[in-house]
């Protein structure tokens, strides 16, 4: 079913300022290039500032600083005739606005005649749960909760208010997620994690994994990601965390409020992630580590050791020609060996070069 809404109504709800016709309507959103008649666009990234004038979007939501005069009250885009909305933060008003377009069906409270919701599973009011579900014993769905087709609700675990948990998702037993959360397809939450120990013969003993997982409220798990149970204490993930698809978290992580982990992104057992910290895609951080809040990991670095002050760390090589990688990937093994001969040189009391005779 399209939507369509004013661009006053638009412009109230984000508290923009508005220059064009409050009664225009729009009905979608669409990028800066293809937006045309009867959508809204939207300018955050400085490199696409040159397809303002040429954009046939009926309105585009920007910053001041855009404008040909942002001095000048009525300061327009030379070549664009749409209207616009004027934002400190474009970005941010934006991802508050998509809302109102998602497309996504709306659901509808009840349980299909195919799931299997035990008779010891509590089960809150406007609930939707979908074909072929299972709730086991003992499980607590809040209210206005939604499961989707094929999902599975171990025993004694509790989901809270307005969390929607897609189709096909496991959660295991004694499982505690807060409210408003969301989790995408395939992912997989309370599992065992990666506990052996070597039973001196060769094998491995199991370490049976005795903890759950917490996750706070307003958190949201992207598909095919995998949040292992705790082996004695359980796993923690806080309030407003946003994980993206295929990440692994193992056991015994604790990841502090409002952290991002990117795609591929990997933390290794019983390792604290602390408060706004951000791990870019196919960053690691090994076992038993603690790094602080407001730490930035960039893409594919693997983190060995705690970080106690708070910044951007890096530990991958830039992207270079692959003739040139290989050059310098040689230099790297040759590093130990230069050091141990410079540590020697720098003991002797002569010049290195051509006057290495002479004495300093």
């Amino acid at each position: 079913m399209s939507k369509d809404f004013s661009l006053g109504e638009i412009a109230a709800f984000l508290n923009a300022e508005l220059r064009g016709d409050p009664q225009t309507r729009v009905s979608g959103l669409n990028t800066l290039q293809n937006a045309g008649s009867g959508e809204l666009a939207f300018l955050a990234n400085e490199k696409y500032v040159s397809q303002l004038p040429s954009s046939s979007a009926e309105a585009i939501i920007l910053s001041a600083k855009h404008l040909s005069s942002s001095s000048n009250a009525n300061a327009t885009i030379v070549g664009y005739s749409g209207a616009l909305l004027i934002l400190d933060n474009p970005y941010l008003g934006y991802a508050q606005i998509s809302k109102w377009f998602d497309p996504a069906p709306q659901t509808v409270a009840g349980i299909h005649a195919s799931a299997v919701v035990d008779s010891r599973a509590k089960v809150g009011v406007n609930v939707a749960i979908g074909p072929n579900a299972v709730v086991e014993a003992d499980a607590v769905i809040g209210d206005n909760v939604y499961l989707g087709a094929g999902c599975y609700i171990g025993a004694r675990s509790q989901l809270g208010e307005g969390t929607r948990i897609s189709a096909n998702v496991s959660i295991y037993h004694d499982v505690s997620i807060g409210c408003k959360v969301t989790v995408h397809s395939g992912t997989v939450i309370g599992a065992d994690g990666f506990g052996f120990a070597p039973d001196g013969s060769g094998n491995w003993q199991k370490i049976y994994q005795i903890g759950g997982v917490l996750i706070g409220d307003n958190v949201e798990i992207g598909a095919c990601t995998t949040i292992d149970r705790g082996a004695l204490a359980d796993t923690q993930i806080g309030n407003g965390v946003i994980i993206d698809n295929h990440v692994q978290i193992a056991h015994n992580v604790i990841i502090g409020d409002n952290s991002a982990l990117a795609a591929f992104s990997a933390i290794a057992g019983s390792t604290t992630l602390g408060r706004n910290c951000i791990l870019a895609g196919d960053a690691g951080l090994v076992g038993h580590i603690e790094v602080c809040d407001n730490v930035q990991v960039m893409a594919r670095t693997l983190v060995t050791k705690s970080i106690a002050k708070p910044g951007a760390y890096s530990s991958s090589m830039p992207m270079m020609k692959t003739s040139d990688w290989r050059k310098n990937a040689v230099r790297i093994t040759q590093l130990d060996s230069i050091a141990r001969r410079l540590r020697v040189l720098e003991k002797k009391p002569y010049l290195i070069g051509p006057e290495v005779d002479k004495p300093i």
